[in-house]
């Protein structure tokens, strides 16, 4: 084998750690003397190794002096420091002390534990604060009045809770402390759940490095909590931690730190929590890393969270609306409703439909009733009964930034009017007339008028529900409602609509609109197939009134008959692939999965819109826009629905009158909506309207 150069220079033995823990020098042999009258070339390389090894271990005793240099100038014993480029990694949990203080446990790790994390929150699925606020920026003194439970003194009177939750506040540290909240936003972050960046100081060496890191990433972690408002929905809580994966990487300075905490997850079931992970940051270097942190809000032992039997609600559960009036019911309820445990809602007689199809609000985006506000009637007498319900409508809500509408769509305005004229029968217990049947819900036939035209953004809505009647049948349960919308006391929307709790066997046993029979599209029973042109909806130019985006976004292409129709006005048709993935089946409803049938008005509105603006009849509107027109009652029957096996859902609209002036331009029609083989739905009176920007 030939020695290279390389190979003769190689150094024996482990690289140099100036912060490694200080070991005696072990005794090194004499190299033994030189033969005389070595020649070549291997003595030659000889000589230089010497010549290495030598130089080495005086750098050796160099960097050991330096090391106890060091070390005698550090007035206390310390635990050793973290090696640079050289991880640690513990399990660690911080817990709650008596005095609302932290304290911090933890262990060794020989690795990170491999994890799940979720994936990204949709503009649709993004969670939505209990609470709003303009601070997002803390300083020492805000951060003292949380630390003194004081929310309302720093975030505004939507957070005051009248002295409720004495034990919810920022509890206080002693080795990392939060100085100062540079940013929280609700929506930013690699999970668009939520980011906040903030300034710390650690003790230099610490005694402990990662209770000090810990206890930082904690105290951020319940700022952001807080500012949500996940403690809201009760009215004696606490903060409680899971265990997080600490991670040092660098030794922690005696210097201004900053955090940032990015919100992975963030819900309501089984109680409020939210999980974190955290960066700490030194002059732009990572000296440590939060994994999994998290944070959960639950009642105090004892403490009551939802209705007795009967729905009885023998004390205030802590939701308060914005007005500072107390609710029945909140936020907290109204997420287990769509996915969680309905006892929690509605009382123990629905303890036993865990894990069963049973009756569900809708969830993520499209649950858009907040909180129950007060109910009048008797549980099992289900003639009459009166609710009074709310929902907040925030401005950078999902259907606000994807609609065409200037405001809110009418998919929202049936959804949220719906839903919480249901809950009304529901609580009543609709579905305890047969407790030990499985059934569905669904939405039969209804009308409804929107009275005035009103933004809606960052408005609180009201709504009084009525229960107008009961039919027990054999397989269903049949409830009649009329409700009313207002914001400021004014109303803006009133309806009435006629519900069916169904069987299994019951729902299997539909029919749709036509008896079972198949009743082709106007179209299709054209002898002389007319003339038909498409409007590309994605061929519009970003001139002009708004398009319908992200799940909002419902068609692609809708085929016009100019003069055609039962009115010989116009006549349109689209069909919309159906995707076992579609968004919708995920939220409407958990185990239970159809489209609402409200998205099927919605694809009828759009496609009318898309006629309007191809018909060039609001040309001459400055800055045109679309709203729900006032004063046009609509009505729909639904005899069937769209399930996520379905191929496709076709539509189509008889376009009967046009009105316009120089502010605005409506158009009415009439529709169908096609399931394969069966048509199911019939509106009358369907409208939408373009205006001219207002001055």
């Amino acid at each position: 084998m030939t020695t290279t150069f390389d190979d003769a220079l190689a150094f024996d033995g482990e690289a140099f750690d100036a912060l490694a823990p200080l070991t005696a020098p072990e005794a090194r042999a004499a190299a033994p003397a030189a033969t005389p009258g070595a020649a070549g070339g291997g003595h030659v390389l000889r000589r230089i190794r010497e010549s290495v090894v030598a130089a080495h271990a005086s750098a050796l005793g160099a960097q050991e002096a330096l090391q106890r240099l060091r070390i005698a100038r550090i007035a206390v014993a310390t635990p050793e420091a973290v090696p640079p480029q050289r991880r640690r990694v513990f399990l660690a949990t911080a817990q709650r002390t008596d005095s609302h203080g932290l304290a911090v446990l933890s262990t060794s790790m020989d690795r990170l534990a491999p994890r799940e994390l979720p994936a990204p929150a949709t503009t649709e699925g993004a969670f939505k604060p209990l609470a709003r606020t303009a601070a997002t920026r803390l300083g020492h003194a805000e951060l003292e009045k949380l630390r003194e439970g004081d929310m309302a003194g720093v975030f505004g009177a939507a957070y005051d809770q009248r002295g409720d939750n004495p034990q919810v506040r920022l509890l206080s540290t002693t080795q990392g402390l939060v100085t100062d909240v540079l940013g929280v936003d609700r929506g930013a972050g690699r999970w668009n759940r939520g980011a906040l960046r903030a300034r710390c100081v650690l003790p230099g060496a610490p005694s402990d490095p990662v209770a000090a890191v810990l206890e930082a990433v904690a105290q951020a972690a319940q700022v952001f909590a807080l500012q949500a408002g996940l403690h809201l929905c009760f009215a004696d809580a606490a903060f409680e931690f899971g265990p997080a994966e600490v991670e040092l990487t660098e030794a922690l300075p005696d210097a201004p730190a900053e955090l940032s905490i990015e919100v992975s997850d963030v819900d309501m079931i089984p109680r409020p929590w939210l999980t974190a992970e955290a960066e700490l940051t030194v002059s732009g270097v990572v000296a440590a890393r939060v994994h999994g942190l998290r944070l959960e809000v639950r009642e105090r032992p004892g403490v009551p969270v939802g209705p007795e039997t009967g729905g009885v609600v023998p004390r205030f559960l802590g939701r308060r609306n914005a007005q500072g009036e107390p609710a029945l019911l909140g936020e907290f309820h109204m997420i287990h409703s769509s996915r969680g445990d309905l006892a929690i809602i509605l009382g123990p007689e629905f303890a036993h439909y865990a894990g069963r199809r049973a009756t569900r609000m809708p969830s993520g985006g499209l649950r858009l009733c907040d909180r129950l506000m007060t109910v009048e009637g008797t549980r099992h007498q289900l003639q009459a009964g009166r609710a009074v319900s709310e929902y907040d409508s925030p401005a950078d809500c999902w259907y606000y930034l994807e609609s065409a509408n200037a405001s809110m769509p009418n998919v929202i305005y049936m959804e949220t009017s719906l839903q919480s004229a249901l809950l009304l029968g529901y609580y009543l217990g609709a579905t305890l007339t047969d407790p030990q049947e499985d059934y569905s819900l669904r939405n039969l036939d209804g009308t409804a008028t929107v009275l005035r035209e009103v933004d809606l953004r960052d408005c609180t809505i009201q709504q009084r529900s009525e229960l107008l009647s009961t039919s027990v049948l054999s397989g269903a349960v049949l409830q009649s409602f009329s409700y009313e919308l207002s914001v400021d006391g004014e109303p803006f929307y009133r309806g009435e609509s006629l519900f069916g709790f169904f069987s299994e066997q019951a729902l299997a046993n539909q029919t749709g609109l036509d008896g079972g029979g198949y009743v082709p599209t106007w179209l299709e029973r054209q002898l002389v197939t007319p003339p038909v042109r498409t409007i590309e909806v994605g061929a519009r130019g970003p001139h002009g009134p708004a398009r319908n985006t992200g799940h909002l976004h419902l068609l692609d292409h809708v085929q016009v008959v100019d003069d055609g129709g039962d009115y010989g006005r116009g006549y349109l048709r689209a069909v919309r692939p159906v995707r076992e993935d579609d968004w919708f089946f995920r939220r409407h409803f958990h185990l239970d999965p159809v489209m609402p049938g409200s998205l099927g008005v919605e694809a009828v509105i759009q496609a009318m819109q898309e006629w309007l603006v191809d018909s060039g009849l609001a040309a001459d509107l400055p800055e045109p826009e679309f709203v729900l027109p006032a004063g046009v009652p609509m009505t729909w029957r639904y005899r069937g629905q769209i399930l996520a096996t379905d191929k496709e859902m076709t539509l189509e609209v008889h376009l009967k009158d046009v009105r316009a002036d120089h502010e605005r331009v409506t158009v009415i029609g009439d529709a169908s909506v096609w399931k394969p083989g069966m048509r199911i739905y019939h509106l009358e009176n369907v409208a939408v309207e373009l205006r001219g920007a207002r001055s």
